[in-house]
């Protein structure tokens, strides 16, 4: 219908006599639009798979061998040459051999070529000089077996792929953007791809991991080998230099120090995170200084760090390469095993080229012996025509050349012919022979090669990563990350306040009553005096319903704070008591906690942080033959159930008024706390090693290997630095037993100790620069066993042992402590300690026994049984007889 609606428009401009006509571009759009798409894939910014070039960086590797004499040239000149190959703008040109030249593999680079650290970019071509790299010039090149292609004039012949015998591609990384698709392929380690080739080539499995110049730390756990869909985080390395101040010396790959402390200042104006200043002390290494203010949590902000600035960014990669001109999605250990498989069919040809070249050589060393040897040369004396000269060498040659490998052409007696006489009277048949032998070995050789190709390649491989492997370790520590839970590291940024009577929250109501600081990503948990709950998110201003009761900070995952409350069932139905949680919720529902009877409401509620259960008085209206109008409930007799629970009955008679009789204490067990070593963090979720039961004051013992310990407080955020040797829960009165060599006096000292100062940071060997710790031990009675150095002409004296308990009592952490030996110590080890019965710690007290997983699954547990949430009339009498517990 379109095309008949323009073929009549363009009839009725014509019949009107105007000279305006209408194309119809459809086709054009079509072709052209899929020829400009198909040329962006081809030739520009996707990488080839048989040697990770794109065109550009192909011509210009191209361009620096045609220019390459040892020396350096201007990039500017090399731009130029490049554009005899394709007319790419010199701009562009200069762009990608600046990327090339950062990556520091393919060219030496001399000049400012920019930092990759600081995102400095790089000189004017015209003042910064390349040359070939050693390593390019051993794998890059070979022109005799390059597949040649004229250029875009026709004037010049460029190489169709360049004969690249390494996973160039994979070394270097590879980023473009086309038309309808892109390509983003990670930089990997040079020695680790060597290795993950030569176990190829054995038939071995292998895994790569993305390593980049930047370093930083990466979680590789979800790289899915590269392919779209997978992804990993990059963190920066981030440190502690004192409590107010933070270092970060390794930025994440694709930021720069730039971008990174962007990032962190707009947190810090976001209120997210709190900082004081932040030095940038870059050069030829990243260092980053975040001065904190006084007060402000290290672990915390470093967490904060992460979870709200660049120093953790997410990577998609996404492998996509060029394969016989179509675009391929592949993975890099596919990558990895085309590129090895490709090296070894170029190392097999490279030797079949060279077996020719050998044989060629032997072919005529042999002839031109064959020639002087036996004086042919005289027989072409007499001969007067060309053809003549032929004929006679060939016909002296024929008895002697049984033993050649090939049958002689004209070309050879051509050679012959231009042997000069000079030459053939200084002719050595020793040393003719001697080259032919040399030939022949080199010959075996190659075949041998041949027949071996897979150890050739291995051998090949090896070569490379002893030649040029040193100082390219890896940079990037691969490590699981712990997920960061913003709502816990993010600064209380802000104030909520509550107008109770209206039911409004907010940030914004400051002439109302203030409830506390808070964040804007907080959520907030509401309750009502009519017994409905709600989650919202804070904000300026909520309602939320009126006569609020309970405002707080809501923590999803919080399963030790619980929820204490007394509540009337209608207008005048009974009273029920219930204990309960509150973990899944859906944000902005209203939730009834009541049985739904209209005309309910909350006679008691509390919130307690640590499942403390506090003591209350009930006050009853006079009302009939009701004889006790007052007595105690302990929540403690109470179980911790769900929130739907409707309770236990308190009393059928109207409550005249419920006050707290005595403050509640907690009704939890004490909490499991474990460490993983993978992310080298706390956590109550079981993963890891149990350190042991944290009750609210129970304090963690962590020594480190240079002499210095603290206690602190068991906090989930808290961050662990690499040399600490000791992380348990800390008995304040078990003695720490060490054995530290003193740098002054050059002996070895042992000390036994108690930690003097709770929260403290305490050194316990001596400050001397060669003072070192050789080993601590936290047992009751420890003992060690000394070996000592064999004197020389002596017998070796017997080991010692040593019970640490008997040599020497406890003393102050300052203490130099008792000298270990006056002779020399070989090596000092730790056995087996002594029996001992440590003591007891104290029980927690007999209501201390719910456990955190029985509150959200209503478990059974030994808690005193109180009555069940349907009472009986016996209930009901024993209420109007006095009895004011429940059974």
């Amino acid at each position: 219908m379109e095309e008949d609606h323009i073929h009549n428009e363009e009839e009725n401009l014509q019949g009107n006599g105007s000279n305006e006509t209408i194309t119809r571009v459809t086709g054009m759009f079509k072709d052209w639009f899929l020829d400009y798409a198909s040329y962006v894939i081809l030739e520009r910014a996707v990488p080839a798979i048989e040697d990770g070039f794109k065109p550009v960086q192909r011509r210009i590797m191209q361009s620096m061998k045609d220019l390459d004499d040892g020396r350096y040239n201007k990039v500017a000149n090399i731009v130029g040459h490049t554009m005899q190959y394709h007319p790419h703008g010199d701009v562009s040109i200069a762009d990608a051999m600046v990327q090339i030249g950062q990556k520091d593999l393919l060219i030496d680079t001399q000049g400012n070529w920019g930092n990759i650290l600081t995102g400095d970019s790089a000189a004017a071509p015209r003042y910064i000089e390349a040359r070939l790299s050693k390593f390019a010039l051993d794998v890059v090149f070979n022109p005799k077996i390059t597949e040649w292609q004229a250029s875009y004039d026709g004037r010049r012949k460029e190489p169709i792929n360049l004969p690249v015998m390494f996973p160039l591609l994979l070394a270097q990384g590879g980023e473009g953007i086309a038309v309808g698709l892109s390509t983003k392929i990670l930089p990997h380690n040079f020695v680790e791809l060597i290795d993950a080739s030569i176990k190829h080539l054995n038939g071995k499995k292998f895994t790569i991991y993305p390593d980049f110049p930047t370093a930083g730390i990466i979680d590789v756990t979800d790289y899915k080998d590269g392919m779209r869909g997978g992804k990993i985080r990059v963190r920066a390395k981030i440190s502690q230099m004192d409590k107010n101040t933070l270092v970060i010396n390794e930025i994440p790959f694709s930021t720069n120090t730039s971008s990174l402390i962007d990032s962190i200042l707009k947190a810090n104006d976001k209120g997210k995170i709190k900082i004081r200043k932040i030095e940038d002390n870059t050069a030829a290494e990243v260092e980053i200084l975040v001065h904190l203010p006084s007060g402000i949590s290290p672990d915390k902000t470093i967490d904060a760090l992460y979870a709200f600035t660049n120093c953790e960014v997410s990577i998609s990669p996404l492998g996509c390469v060029i394969e016989d001109n179509k675009p391929l999605f592949v993975g890099v250990s596919e990558m990895l095993r085309h590129s090895t498989d490709k090296t070894v069919q170029l190392l097999k040809l490279n030797l079949e080229i060279k077996l020719d070249e050998l044989e060629e050589q032997w072919h005529f060393a042999s002839l031109e012996r064959i020639f002087i040897e036996n004086r042919i040369y005289r027989d072409i004396e007499e001969e007067e025509t060309w053809e003549g000269v032929i004929t006679a060498i060939d016909k002296g040659l024929q008895p002697h050349i049984k033993h050649l490998r090939r049958t002689i052409t004209t070309e050879d007696i051509e050679r012959l012919t231009e042997i000069r006489i000079k030459r053939i009277s200084k002719f050595d048949i020793d040393k003719a022979q001697q080259k032919i032998d040399a030939l022949e070995e080199q010959i075996a050789q190659v075949k041998h090669d041949l027949t071996h190709l897979v150890d050739y390649a291995i051998a090949y491989f090896t070569r490379l990563k002893k030649e040029y492997g040193k100082g390219r370790e890896r940079l990037t520590e691969i490590r699981l990350f712990d997920d960061v839970d913003a709502t816990k590291v993010v600064i209380r940024n802000t104030k909520l306040y509550v107008n109770r009577a209206e039911g409004f929250i907010g940030t914004s109501l400051k002439r109302d009553e203030y409830v506390c600081d808070c964040s804007d990503i907080d959520d907030i948990i509401v309750f009502t005096r009519d017994g409905k709950m709600m989650v919202t998110k804070v904000d300026a201003k909520t309602f939320v319903g009126k006569d609020i009761i309970n405002v707080e900070v809501f923590n999803r995952k919080d399963k030790r704070t619980i929820y204490n409350m007394i509540y009337r069932d209608g207008a005048k139905g009974p009273s029920y008591v219930k204990r309960f949680s509150v973990l899944g919720v859906t944000r902005d529902r209203e939730y009834d906690l009541t049985n739904g009877s209209k005309g309910s409401t909350v006679w008691y509620f509390s919130s307690n942080p640590n499942g403390e259960a506090e003591v209350i008085t009930v006050y009853l209206r006079q009302a009939g033959s009701v004889k006790k109008l007052k007595w105690d409930l302990d929540f403690a007799d109470i179980l911790i159930k769900g929130r739907n629970s409707k309770g236990n009955r308190v009393t059928k008679y109207p409550i005249k008024k419920i006050e707290l009789k005595e403050k509640g204490i907690s009704t939890l067990k004490p909490r499991k706390i474990w460490f993983d070593d993978a992310v080298q963090r706390l956590n109550v979720d079981g993963r890891g090693e149990l350190i042991g039961e944290f009750r609210g004051e129970d304090r963690l013992l962590i020594i480190s290997q240079s002499g210095v310990l603290k206690t602190i407080l068991p906090e989930l955020t808290t961050r662990f630095d690499n040399d600490m040797i000791v992380l348990e829960k800390w008995i304040p009165k078990k003695p720490i037993s060490a054995i530290y060599f003193d740098g002054e006096k050059e002996r070895y000292y042992v000390k036994r100790f108690l930690v003097e100062h709770e929260g403290k940071e305490e050194m316990f060997i001596s400050e001397h620069p060669k003072s070192h710790l050789e080993i601590v031990s936290t047992d009751w009675k420890p003992m060690v066993e000394v070996e000592f150095t064999k004197e020389r002409g002596k017998d070796r004296k017997d080991n010692l042992e040593v019970n640490l308990e008997e040599f020497i009592s406890i003393k102050g952490i300052t203490a130099l402590g008792n000298q270990l030996t006056r002779e020399k110590v070989n090596q000092i080890s730790l056995l087996e300690p002594l029996p001992y019965e440590a003591p007891e710690e104290v029980p927690a007290e007999e209501i201390e026994v719910v456990d955190e997983d029985d509150i959200s699954g209503n478990k059974t547990t030994n808690a005193p049984k109180s009555s069940s949430d349907n009472n009986s009339d016996d209930d009901n009498q024993a209420e109007e007889n006095g009895q004011g517990k429940l059974f």
